[in-house]
């Protein structure tokens, strides 16, 4: 593997300010998870009951066999929990996503009808409730149209968003494929929203939750009462809020199912939690389709010339100046495990320091010898790189007076008889007056010593000129 797919970069601690609606400080936003109805059960075709998320511990599939338990688990979350929680939301004036599995949204027109008249967004989240990770593509594939027909024919308006939730390490890229999703929520690895470029489709993702969910209710470790759900939300939205007060705003997935926080006890913990956020200012409660929308208004995706997706040859063009004429750097950078980690100035610095480091000690000195004198010859006969003439023009090296000039000219060739390499130094964190003084200061280290320095240099000058063109 010579390139790695996966992003360990995102915002590299410094987030966009995502504008929130009317200066919002953080964007709190319900997913009410809608499956009831979609799960594995014999009557549904499928080859056992259900075992995920309910309240029966320690449920394992029967295969070949109804499941009279956990099917009434679930019809609890039909026929009870989503009107608890329907009643809650609307009485607050916060409009929810629903995650629907198509089939389940299917088996209950009435909640459908209630979720469309609450002004509710009704996202996708499948054709079934059961695991997609061992599915061929091309099932996959035919699943999710069919999840997107049927959505569109009991929904009468198809789908904008999307979360699996079981998925495949193909899911995010199929549904990107299918084109028409203004969203997709199948990661949990942001605070805020992205875009991912997904061959021609420039796909926007809206991260989800599995923390700040109550899934936990039926998971361990997990919560016990409605107080370990609303004091787990209350330190999210405090932490969030806290920092949108700072100056970067966040966005706060907040994930529900009808049959879990739908039971009395549990909805007491929610119901807290909605009473707590709505004391304060500056709090926007949008639908994941509003997100989206302001997000792509906000935020539009541009696409540019990434390092890790570049040929070889291209690669090196554009990189191999970056280490004075010393382009089997770039060539030895680009063989390594390049992904989206290193597709910025700092990551692709260390990657190119990373070759130059584990080279021989005669090529290192090779590209110390590669660097021009400061002030010298090549810059009084403009024959310097680009790239060094903008560095030394920096410092104010190209406007010497004869006096300095002469003191550049002494200690260049001293410097070179007793190292057998130039005097290198980033000029960008120096003036004329502190280079000389480091001039004179280094010159008396033994060669050794300087060596490793003018490599520390090099490394530095590296940095800035990847600054100069990289993120």
């Amino acid at each position: 593997m010579t390139r790695y797919p996966r992003d360990m970069r995102g915002y590299e601690g410094t987030p966009p300010d995502p504008k929130w609606p009317g200066g919002a400080k953080v964007a709190v936003q319900f997913v009410l998870n809608y499956e009831e109805g979609g799960e594995n059960c014999i009557l549904h075709g499928d080859a056992a009951s259900e075992a995920f998320l309910s309240d029966i511990a320690g449920a394992a599939q029967w295969p070949g066999k109804r499941h009279w338990n956990m099917e009434s688990i679930y019809e609890y979350g039909a026929r009870a929990g989503f009107w608890r929680l329907h009643a809650m939301f609307t009485k607050a004036g916060i409009p929810v996503t629903i995650y629907g599995v198509a089939a389940a949204l299917a088996r209950s027109p009435a909640q459908v009808a209630a979720m469309k008249s609450a002004g509710w967004e009704i996202a996708s989240h499948g054709l079934k409730w059961v695991e997609h990770k061992d599915m061929p593509e091309t099932e996959e594939r035919a699943a999710i149209a069919e999840a997107i027909r049927l959505h569109t024919e009991v929904v009468g308006e198809r789908p904008l968003g999307w979360y699996t939730g079981r998925c495949s390490e193909n899911t995010v890229r199929l549904v990107a494929e299918e084109g028409g999703f203004a969203y997709v929520s199948d990661t949990y690895d942001d605070d805020l929203p992205y875009w991912l470029e997904v061959g021609e489709r420039d796909q926007l993702i809206i991260p989800y939750t599995l923390d700040a969910n109550d899934m936990r209710f039926a998971t361990a470790p997990g919560y016990i009462t409605g107080e370990q759900f609303f004091q787990y939300l209350k330190d999210a939205f405090d932490t969030l809020y806290a920092e949108g007060e700072s100056g970067a705003p966040k966005m706060m997935s907040v994930g529900l199912h009808c049959r879990l926080i739908g039971r009395p006890g549990k909805a007491a913990g929610l119901q807290r939690f909605i009473d707590y956020i709505q004391q304060f200012p500056g709090v926007w409660t949008p639908r994941r389709l509003d997100i989206a929308e302001h997000w792509a208004r906000e935020h539009p995706h541009t696409r540019w010339d990434r390092p890790s997706q570049m040929s070889r040859e291209a690669f090196v063009a554009k990189f191999g100046g970056i280490f004075e004429h010393s382009p089997w750097i770039a060539e030895g950078a680009y063989g390594l495990e390049l992904g989206p980690a290193h597709d910025s100035a700092v990551g692709l610095h260390n990657a190119l320091c990373r070759v130059f480091r584990s080279a021989s000690h005669d090529a290192r000195i090779g590209v110390l010898r590669a660097h021009p004198d400061l002030a010298g010859k090549l810059a009084q006969a403009k024959r310097l790189t680009a790239e060094s003439t903008n560095e030394q023009a920096s410092a104010g090296l190209d406007a010497l007076t004869d006096e300095e000039r002469e003191s550049f000219t002494r200690l260049n060739a001293e410097y070179t008889a007793k190292h057998g390499f130039p005097f290198i130094i980033a000029v960008r964190d120096h003036t004329k007056a502190s280079i000389l003084a480091a001039f004179d200061r280094r010159i008396g280290n033994d060669t050794e010593t300087e060596a490793n320095e003018a490599c520390k240099q090099v490394e530095r000058i590296a940095e800035f000129r990847l600054k100069d063109i990289l993120p």
